[in-house]
């Protein structure tokens, strides 16, 4: 490691960053592109503002549910969006933030003493954006309607193009006018902002017992492998978010899923049958369920851009052990295609982005032949596997 090191720091002893030309660089984030501090810092947020303002499917006021799980991709994210509604932002982001985490620990089979430290940290960080958050333990799928996870009524959706996204500032803007004339437009996202940070009641939801608990356990004791345990896991936290966000308003479910681990879920989905849905699983944004729509801002920053990010600029994250961590048996097919693009990113730099074109929207075209069936070969022609990485 001390090796490493000093090949690194060799490597930029005489680099100038590459966009300010003057400072010197202090990471290397791919092959020729080596920032300074203030660059990169500049370069990730304009990399999620640019997201957000590409897409354009969050309308000025409506509320945003946070996925935070304590991961550095989803903290990261978390990050971000308190960046977009500070005041000193240049362009403010207009929508209403919440956060949720799902305690997954009784599945895991953590002691409630983990779990209550877990999320006394998580609280700790919640509490200081001012932001209304939720913590929902995952015993309380058990007691949750069937048809939570059905498309609900999108009547009430909005348009996602652009000539409507402007219509919708536009309507803002005039409705906060009329409410207080001498509201102006300069001061309109200042006001949004300090609504989405005003202070609120937060807590625990209802607690949860022991016969809960063990009910869960039963539940995933049931399941033979670990790779349906991981599959269920999934869908229990979809059930939980979906529910939380349609009893409390939110229109919009943000989730901190990186460009690395969209590459993982890709390759997982297809070895497990889903190819058909690769396109919603893996794209900014999964209207499936209608009245609440599912968002991915974090989808452009690899792994290794959010591990910087958070370590130069002190962005806090909370381990907590998954599914997988007192598992005897590892071998799942999510498990093994992590350690698998993992170790072949370490070797070929260009693995994940090239997984990850594949997954993209404007390259996916199920059934005709025209999409990520074409391109794996691609992936093949560009690498050789080497067998100690089979």
């Amino acid at each position: 490691m001390c090796q490493v090191d000093e090949e690194y720091n060799g490597q930029l002893e005489h680099r100038k960053c590459v966009k300010c030309k003057e400072n010197t660089a202090v990471l290397i984030i791919r092959a020729g592109d080596a920032f300074c501090r203030g660059c990169f810092k500049e370069y990730f947020i304009h990399k999620f503002r640019a997201m957000l303002g590409k897409n354009r499917v969050i309308f000025p006021g409506e509320k945003v549910l946070l996925a935070v799980s304590g991961g550095p991709a989803s903290s990261s994210m978390l990050s971000q969006v308190q960046e977009g509604l500070s005041r000193d932002a240049p362009k403010k982001l207009r929508f209403v933030p919440g956060i949720i985490y799902i305690d997954e620990g009784g599945a895991s089979g953590q002691s409630m003493e983990e779990r209550e430290r877990a999320v006394a940290q998580l609280e700790s960080v919640f509490r200081a954006t001012n932001y209304h958050y939720h913590i929902v333990h995952l015993e309380q799928v058990l007691s949750l309607p069937s048809s939570v996870l059905e498309a609900g009524s999108s009547a009430t959706e909005k348009p996602q193009t652009g000539s409507s996204y402007k219509a919708a500032v536009d309507q803002f803007i005039q409705t906060k006018k009329n409410q207080h004339p001498d509201f102006s437009v300069e001061n309109a996202q200042s006001h949004l902002s300090s609504l989405s940070m005003q202070k609120v009641e937060n807590g625990v939801t209802s607690p949860i017992t022991p016969e809960h608990t063990q009910a869960l356990q039963r539940l995933f004791a049931s399941v033979r492998t670990l790779t349906a345990k991981e599959d269920l896991l999934y869908t229990l936290r979809q059930h939980l978010i979906l529910h939380t966000a349609r009893t409390q308003g939110y229109t919009k479910v943000m989730m901190g899923d990186s460009c690395s681990r969209l590459a993982i879920k890709l390759l997982s989905n297809i070895s497990l049958g889903r190819g058909a849905s690769l396109a919603t699983d893996t794209g900014f944004s999964d209207p499936r369920y209608g009245d609440v729509v599912i968002v991915r801002p974090m989808r452009d920053y690899s792994s290794k851009e959010i591990a910087y990010y958070n370590r130069m600029f002190d962005i806090p994250s909370v381990f907590i052990p998954g599914l997988d961590t007192k598992a005897q048996d590892k071998a799942s097919i999510q498990h093994l295609t992590e350690s698998f693009v993992t170790k072949l990113q370490t070797d070929f730099p260009s693995t994940v982005s090239t997984i990850y074109r594949i997954g993209t929207s404007e390259h996916h075209t199920c059934g005709t032949g025209t999409g990520w069936q074409q391109q794996l070969p691609e992936l093949h022609q560009e690498r050789t596997i080497p067998p100690s990485v089979l």
